[in-house]
């Protein structure tokens, strides 16, 4: 497998990773078949749709309707057997864990093979990875995971900074994208199992201009 197949590879996967939760929230809520697949391909395709329209790049899902179908699978799969799961709120966590630091790699990527800057290619694959669960969760009326308190923006940036910074300092490709899919996935597990964030704003009173 060439080095493009195998970004092709991920970037399906990590499709199939999202579309999967968005099909998890739609049994949570009991939709009907064609809300799992709505709610599948905001998921999987959400993110990667912003980022390629900032980047006025063709549509990924239209030039390779590939992504569609992985969408519209998975969510026929989840229709059917997400019963099954017992504890699907905890698979929810864990794959978008998963596919969370999956896109931040590949939007960075994305974003750096269309001539974006370093800084821009971080922020458009920290897009990338968490704007379809934002879709997602607002669609739905969910509390969206950026909202909650633990790790979630900051392990996708952890995910597109480790990818630019290691492809900078001359750390090979492949390399470069596993090893920044296991630091993204590390924090964000951080947040879930022991509740890492980071320093949080504490509301206090403001000045009084009236003395």
């Amino acid at each position: 497998m060439d080095f493009q197949s195998l970004i092709t590879f991920v970037d399906l996967a990590g499709v199939a990773v999202f579309a999967a939760t968005g099909g998890l929230v739609a049994s949570r809520k009991e939709l009907d078949v064609i809300g799992f697949a709505l709610m599948a391909t905001l998921t999987g395709v959400g993110g990667g749709t912003v980022r390629d329209l900032l980047l006025s790049r063709p549509v990924f899902w239209i030039n390779d309707p590939n992504y569609l179908m992985v969408c519209f699978s998975v969510a026929l799969f989840t229709y059917f057997f997400a019963h099954r799961l017992q504890k699907r709120y905890a698979v929810l966590i864990w794959g978008d864990a998963i596919g969370l630091a999956v896109f931040g790699v590949m939007g960075a990527h994305i974003a750096l093979e269309s001539g974006a800057p370093l800084l821009l290619s971080i922020v458009l694959g920290v897009m990338t990875a968490t704007f379809g669960g934002l879709i997602r969760d607002v669609v739905a009326g969910e509390t969206s995971f950026l909202l909650k308190p633990e790790v979630y923006v900051t392990a996708a940036l952890v995910s597109a900074a480790s990818y630019i910074g290691l492809l900078q300092i001359g750390v090979n490709v492949l390399v470069s994208v596993g090893l920044s899919i296991v630091a993204g996935f590390l924090v964000r597990s951080g947040g879930i199992l022991w509740g890492w964030v980071l320093p949080r704003y504490k509301n206090r009173a403001g000045r009084d201009y009236s003395e």
